[in-house]
């Protein structure tokens, strides 16, 4: 299976999930340590009551908080880790637009869009992701179910803690084999972003 690297992120997503809660520490992604890297990225998939997945994932990264959220909520900041080209309106109702070919512009085709939901800032932020050609089918036919609600901890030392869940996704056998691509996707990009602001 094929899957974009643009609508990771715009999720914020390789094996298949057993039965029951799942999780994994990454592995030595490129520029960060492996010990470094297995304590501060974290991962898991959980089931609710409803019968939904949530994809859980906590980074504790050595740097104050208010770095951290200027990573997400700036165009300069989420440009430093999460796609070459961005532009960032934070606000409720603003957006996340990116481009994953550095020689594209916003508005180009292929731009990818996060549509900010709501936020609390240094603290919570609620993203919702636009439908795009490239998602999977199983993917466009959640897509009005699917939040990614990341949780900002400041934390003794200088230090920060994201808690991210992913919500929405229904629990069948075709999402829980793509978790683990999430999985991987995901960590991946928290490393980038630990060797960005630290």
């Amino acid at each position: 299976m094929k899957l974009k690297h643009s609508w990771v992120i715009a999720i914020l997503a390789a094996s298949s999930i057993s039965a029951g809660p799942y999780s994994k520490a990454v592995a030595n992604p490129p520029g960060v340590a492996t010990d470094d890297v297995a304590q501060a990225i974290s991962s898991k998939v959980e089931q609710t009551k409803a019968g939904e997945l949530i994809l859980i994932e906590t980074v504790t990264i050595a740097a104050p908080v208010a770095r951290v959220w200027n990573a997400y909520t700036t165009s300069a900041g989420f440009a430093s880790w999460a796609a070459p080209v961005a532009e960032v309106d934070c606000r409720v109702g603003g957006s996340i637009r990116t481009q994953y070919d550095p020689k594209a512009k916003i508005g180009d085709p292929n731009t990818n869009t996060l549509r900010i939901i709501n936020y609390v800032p240094q603290k919570m932020l609620t993203l919702q992701a636009d439908v795009s050609a490239n998602w999977p089918e199983v993917l466009k036919s959640q897509a009005s179910q699917l939040y990614n609600v990341i949780l900002f901890e400041e934390l003794d030392g200088n230090k920060t803690r994201i808690i991210s869940y992913g919500l929405g996704y229904q629990d069948n056998e075709e999402m829980r084999g793509m978790m683990g691509f999430f999985i991987k996707a995901n960590e991946g990009l928290y490393a980038k972003l630990i060797k960005a602001v630290e």
